[in-house]
C-alpha cells in the first residue's frame, strides 16, 4: 500500500494514489495539474521515509476536477434577555483534486 502525508491550503491530508480529495479553494482552474512539494510522509510498500519537517525529494502530482461549495452550516446565535438573534449560512468553497502519482 502506498500513501502519503501531505500539507495542502492549511491543512494535513493522507492520501493514496487514485483517489478524490477536497481542500480548500485553490486559485487553478479545473483541468490543471498541480504539485504539491510538502510531503510529510511517505509509505511505499514496506519503506517508510518520514521529514523533518518535509521528505527531501518527493512530490505529489494530482489534476484538479472542479470547484465546489462544501455543505451547509447554520450559524444561530441568540443573546439571552435581549430578545434578539440572527441566523446565517455558510458554504465553504472547495476544490475536488484526483491523486496521480506520489514520486520519491
Amino acid at each position: 500500500m502506498k500513501y502519503a502525508i501531505i500539507e495542502a491550503a492549511g491543512k494535513q491530508f493522507w492520501i493514496e494514489p487514485g483517489r478524490f480529495y477536497d481542500l480548500n479553494r485553490l486559485a487553478v482552474e479545473p483541468g490543471d495539474k498541480i504539485q504539491f512539494k510538502r510531503v510529510l510522509l511517505v509509505k511505499n510498500g514496506e519503506s517508510i521515509q518520514i521529514g523533518q519537517p518535509c521528505v527531501n525529494e518527493a512530490s505529489v502530482n494530482a489534476t484538479v476536477v472542479r470547484h465546489l461549495k462544501g455543505k451547509k452550516i447554520i450559524v444561530f446565535k441568540r443573546r439571552p434577555k435581549k430578545n434578539t438573534s440572527s441566523k446565517n449560512g455558510h458554504r465553504q468553497p472547495l476544490t475536488r483534486i484526483m491523486i496521480d502519482d506520489i514520486n520519491v
